[in-house]
Parts: structure tokens; sequence; C-alpha cells
């Protein structure tokens, strides 16, 4: 696909893997498909329990595909057009309480890079694709704050860090044995592998015995703002959302846990 200009990095990354995914179910060229291939990959994805948003975003891949197809000439016909887009249900976003955000700080305490980790994803809210990608000259140690040079969309912003946090990275960093500019780097001084630290929280989710993933912690870095009472346009501002109402899901989440709060004294 060469339409590299119209997506972010990670929207091709994900639209890549997603067209693996279909190729390989069909088992057949792209110039073979036909309606009931999709559906029949769509019916799969839904049996084997994937989310409804996530059968969405795949959908969105090879619909992006047909379209470059009939742009290229490469096709006279789209077959996707009879294809109906999956109802996205409206799901508030999964998050740790305070309890497990304990446990897994105390899992990782005493591995100076992982902890790390954690307690910037936690204390920045930034994406991890985000974290990866700081430098040193980033990070103004004197005011706590971390300079996103491509945001989602490519959007700069900067974001706050916590005195938890700041001794944490600085731990990690006085024990880093290579000489890099990223601020997580690997062995060899460049940057961390996303799939490596993807593998990392699927080990923390079998030892914790339930799910975290880099992308939990931006939600409970959020949650637990909106809980302390901040507004929702510097929640914003700090996640990098361009549209409000992304953000406005935590109200939603907040109304949800405080009326389970006053459920439990009713009874």
């Amino acid at each position: 696909m060469d339409h590299q200009s119209r997506f972010s990095s990670e929207t091709t990354r994900s639209y890549k893997l997603a067209l693996q995914q279909f190729f390989s179910f069909c088992q057949k060229n792209y110039d073979q498909i036909k309606a009931k291939d999709i559906r029949d990959w769509l019916a799969s994805m839904d049996e084997s329990g994937l989310k409804p948003r996530s059968i969405q975003l795949k959908l969105s891949a090879v619909k992006s595909f047909y379209r470059y197809c009939l742009e290229e000439n490469k096709l006279k016909s789209n077959p996707t057009l009879k294809v109906r887009t999956p109802q996205k249900v409206d799901s508030l976003p999964y998050y740790l309480d305070k309890r497990q955000l304990a446990l897994l700080q105390e899992l990782t305490k005493d591995h100076q890079r992982d902890r790390a980790i954690i307690e910037a994803l936690y204390s920045t809210g930034v994406r991890i694709s985000e974290l990866l990608n700081i430098q040193l000259e980033d990070v103004k140690w004197d005011t706590r704050q971390i300079w996103i040079r491509k945001g989602k969309g490519n959007k700069e912003r900067f974001v706050l860090f916590s005195h938890d946090c700041a001794e944490r990275l600085n731990g990690y960093l006085a024990e880093r044995k290579v000489e890099s500019k990223y601020l997580i780097s690997n062995q060899g001084g460049g940057p961390l592998s996303r799939c490596f630290v993807e593998l990392l929280f699927r080990q923390y989710t079998e030892k914790l015995g339930f799910r975290v993933t880099p992308h939990t912690m931006r939600h409970t870095f959020a949650a637990h703002l909106a809980e302390k009472g901040m507004d929702f346009t510097y929640i914003q501002e700090l996640l990098g959302h361009i549209n409000i109402n992304s953000t406005r899901i935590y109200t939603r989440l907040m109304n949800t846990a405080r009326k389970k709060q006053y459920d439990r004294f009713q009874t």
C-alpha cells in the first residue's frame, strides 16, 4: 500500500498486519476475493472473541486496500462495497485500579529498566510508540516535562512526569551500560523494540492474573486523573487527543464508578 502519507506509522503497521491476516485466511489472490470471503473472515474473528472495534479496524484496512486497487486500475470492482461494517460497541476503557497498579509496580521493582517503563507510561500517559522515540534531549528534568516530537497525526506536545517517575528514570539511566540518545534503549543503544515491550507486558499479565498492556497504562493515567477531578481539557492536552470526545469517555467511566460506589452503600 503506497498510502504512507495518508496514515500514521501506527495505522500503517496495523493495516499491513490486518492484510496479512486476511489473505492468509482466504488463501486467494487479491483479484479473486469476493464479498463472501470477507464476510467469512469477519465471522471467524467474531467467533474467536475479537472485539467489534478491532474487527472494524481490520475491515478498514481491507477496504482501504481495495480502494487503492481501484485507484490504480488494478481491479474493476470493489468486493468490500457489499460488506457491512460491524457495529462498534461503545465500551468503557479498561484500566487498573490502585491495587492492581501497586501489584504491577511491586512485580517490576527489582528491574530498573522495566520499572522505569511502567512509571513513565503511567506518569505521562504517552503511547508506547511515543515513549520508545523519546530522546534524552527531549527531557526537561528541572521542570519535569517531556517534548513528544511526533504524536498521533504528527502533532507535537509536552507531557509532565512525577518526582517518582524522575527517580525511576534516573535510576535506570545511572545503571545503563550503553551510550544512547534514547531515554529507553536496547543493548545496542538504539530504541527498544515495541514487540519486546509488548512481550514483557504479556508476561506481566500471566504472572499477575489480570490483563495489562502498554495502552492499559495510558487508560489508567487518564482514569486516575479523572478520578481526582482534573479538568478534561487538561487531560485531553496531556493525552494528545485532537477531539475532546475521545477524552469525554472517561467522564462516563467516572459516572459508572460513582454508581457502583452508591450501590455498595445502599446494600
